[in-house]
């Protein structure tokens, strides 16, 4: 995310705000940020642990198909063992894409609704996760992920130094981890995946840090009104939820234990 190139004492009404203002601005700015992606994170977690209750179960006389330990509901083998795996997968990046291209014609209502909903099918995607993993596990490195991810946070607004030079070179990884994960697709390297994992966390550890920062550059040297803020606080929601469901599926994967 890339700052707004604009003059930082121009603010769309014409006359310079106090210091005073900006900084109450900026807060509250902010917090609609977090607020927005705390709500995201909530839906998703809800619909991924209300999705693996219909999926799975502890009753042999129910089970329908397995994987692994665990039994699937006639619910779970559809979702789980069909081409529906593959919507529910994809949906996400869908949305995605909808964002991208829509979000300049929304208004900061359906902005909001719309991030609502893409966490909802984020967290049938993420219900797998639930398969795969303990749910011990999947909770501690919940925990995990939210107190890195509020520290860099944090950092990435109070620190006075420019991260602008080290997100270039996070994009730059992202784009490699994205080829090196399609790869493995078809290698099925665990050394690779290792390695993927280990670099995933600190691609998104350091763009937590740096999107925070251009959030609230973003805020300062920007032009908006009440409106364009909604929408705004409604995209760093999002962009902030990305770098927190990558981190956490990443380190995941590295420390997480797996059901049998």
């Amino acid at each position: 995310m890339q700052p707004y190139e604009q003059n930082q004492h121009a603010y769309g009404t014409g006359f310079a705000r106090t210091a005073a203002q900006v900084d109450q601005g900026l807060r509250a700015f902010m917090l609609g940020v977090y607020n927005n992606m705390v709500l995201g994170l909530a839906i998703s977690a809800l619909v991924a642990l209300g999705i693996n209750m219909l999926a799975t179960t502890s009753d042999p006389s129910l089970a329908v198909a397995r994987i692994g330990s665990i039994g699937l509901t006639q619910f779970g083998a559809t979702l789980y063992g069909s081409p529906l795996m593959w919507v529910i997968a994809l949906a996400p990046l869908a949305f995605i894409f909808f964002f991208t291209f829509r979000m300049d014609r929304m208004s900061a209502a359906s902005a909001r609704g719309t991030f609502f909903a893409f966490a909802a099918v984020m967290g049938a995607s993420l219900s797998t996760l639930l398969i795969r993993y303990t749910g011990a596990s999947v909770v501690q490195v919940f925990f995990i992920t939210a107190a890195a991810f509020g520290s860099l946070s944090l950092w990435g607004y109070t620190t006075n130094r420019s991260l602008s030079g080290m997100g270039s070179f996070l994009i730059m990884g992202l784009v490699g981890l994205m080829i090196a994960s399609i790869v493995n697709i078809f290698v099925a390297s665990s050394a690779l995946q290792f390695g993927i994992s280990v670099i995933g966390v600190l691609i998104f550890a350091g763009l937590t840090a740096y999107d925070t920062q251009k959030l609230k550059e973003m805020y300062l040297y920007g032009n908006f009104d009440s409106e364009a803020a909604g929408k705004a606080s409604v995209f760093g929601a999002l962009t902030l939820y990305l770098d927190f469901i990558n981190m956490f599926q990443f380190l995941l994967a590295l420390v997480g234990n797996r059901n049998e």
